[in-house]
């Protein structure tokens, strides 16, 4: 009688891996760089860090939280306050406020830092970001840190234009193509492999591998990471529909379906969707306007960035001079893009010409490998 396969197992994140950093924090005053995504998914409670912490009676002296705050339902881009936990009473640091690195003052006492995000594994995606400015504020300050890594959604595959450095920002700060194919752990220790912070030789960083994943691993966040990422198609269609950010279209803001459609008031198309002021969105494109556009809510499952979509919102846009806003090449990481695009390239030729700087991403990034 032939054996039937074992299911594949869950992977163990690395919170869920208290043995292998308990001894690691244990008596040390650590802060904590976290957001509403840290939590265990292996027990139905989903338990948060900071209490999973305060429950072994680790000295947890401060929350960082990045763009859109500790409970993550702030807008995109929207400032964001430092304050106090209310069920904690632990002080929380903004990193997306009057500073976006952790400064010295904000560091003192501190023994060690935790980072445990989950990202969604796009360049523009300011975690990676924020992780960039702890690892240089805490090796500036002696400070170790320890990441807690997750598995990356968009971590099957490489694409995308590689950032060229005149068109660095907060919204891409290293030389990666949009989709770089890395969980956070692996991407922290490219950042200080490749040398990308100045105090590079002295970090001192620890991650916490996953068990039982590979970049193959379907996964699906048990949390949504942003506001407007609420589900797996929506974080799937994010690399590609993100370019329609610096545009006139909308890609759903102001919906139940973000970076799920997109359209304009003006197009002609049996399929609208009205944006409305609501959490996370409260000053969408075209708000309580009909748009008209494309619905791709049961879009198939992505291995590519899709540049298609960029290209038909460019072609049907009656005003094609407005189409292009000024902040589109620091989302794109290239000037070209834009150009090629007006130059009426197809998508198959602007692919093609990603691939050189690609295949060199590609072989820089199998340093840092943690997984197959």
């Amino acid at each position: 009688m032939a054996c039937s396969a074992q299911p594949p197992q869950k992977p163990l994140l690395g919170i869920e891996q208290t043995a292998a950093y308990v001894p690691l924090i244990k008596n040390k005053n650590i802060a904590l760089v976290t957001n509403q995504t840290g939590v265990f998914t292996n027990i139905p409670t989903q338990t948060h860090l900071v209490d999973s912490l305060l429950q072994l009676n680790i000295r947890l002296k401060k929350i960082f939280a990045p763009e859109h705050g500790f409970r993550g339902i702030a807008d995109a881009g929207e400032h964001v306050k430092n304050g106090i936990d209310l069920s904690t009473g632990l002080p929380i640091v903004s990193l997306y406020g009057s500073n976006k690195k952790p400064t010295d003052q904000q560091l003192k006492g501190i023994d060690l830092l935790i980072f445990d995000i989950q990202d969604v594994g796009a360049r523009f995606y300011t975690y990676i970001s924020t992780l960039h400015y702890v690892l240089e504020a805490a090796t500036e300050n002696n400070i170790p840190v320890l990441v807690l890594d997750r598995p990356n959604p968009n971590g099957h595959f490489v694409d995308g234009p590689v950032l060229e450095m005149d068109c660095q920002s907060f919204v891409g700060m290293h030389p990666v193509p949009i989709v770089h194919g890395m969980t956070i752990g692996e991407y922290a220790q490219m950042i200080v492999g490749e040398q990308w912070i100045d105090t590079y030789k002295n970090c001192d960083l620890t991650v916490i591998p996953i068990k039982n994943y590979t970049h193959q691993t379907r996964y699906s966040l048990p949390i949504k990471p942003s506001p407007n990422l609420p589900n797996d198609q929506a974080v799937n269609l994010y690399p590609s529909l993100c370019l329609l950010e610096p545009t006139p279209v909308s890609i759903g803001r102001g919906t139940t379906f973000p970076f799920q459609v997109y359209g304009i008031p003006r197009w002609e198309s049996s399929f609208s969707f009205v944006p409305k002021s609501i959490s996370g969105a409260r000053y969408p494109k075209f708000e309580n306007q009909k748009c008209f556009g494309k619905d791709l809510r049961e879009a198939s499952f992505l291995s590519k960035i899709t540049l298609e979509w960029l290209i038909d919102a460019y072609q049907q846009y009656p005003e094609k001079e407005e189409f292009f806003s000024s902040g589109f090449d620091r989302i794109a990481g290239t000037k070209q893009l834009q150009a090629q695009i007006k130059n009426g390239m197809s998508a198959s030729d602007i692919r093609a010409s990603w691939q050189p700087k690609l295949e060199q991403y590609k072989v820089i990034r199998k340093n840092y490998l943690l997984y197959n």
